[in-house]
């Protein structure tokens, strides 16, 4: 399997898989090609609707604001590189900078 076939697996999978939360923003954030277990780990990023923050006067006037603002969650996507078949999908821990 190439690295775009495996990224588009990846993407479609979310995308599909959480179609009724309306996801926004979805994209390519890393891949990782396990030589050990034969499998792709694909991180994928997006931001659902409760990821935004409340409207606030400053978001109501400049909503670019509430754009930069928004939250991302971020999901690593394991795919069998013999056949293409998704394997899990789990959550990635992400380090927030103080």
């Amino acid at each position: 399997m190439e690295v775009k076939e495996a990224v588009k697996t990846a993407l479609g999978y979310v995308s599909d898989t959480l179609s009724d939360e309306e996801l926004s923003n979805l994209g390519l954030e890393e891949v990782v090609y396990d030589d050990l277990h034969e499998t792709w780990k694909i991180t994928v990023g997006f931001s659902r609707p409760w990821d935004y923050p409340r409207h606030s006067i400053a978001t109501l006037a400049n909503p670019s604001l509430l754009e930069r603002a928004a939250n991302r969650t971020y999901k690593i996507v394991e795919i069998r590189d013999s056949d293409g078949e998704v394997t899990a999908i789990r959550n990635k821990d992400v380090a927030v900078d103080e």
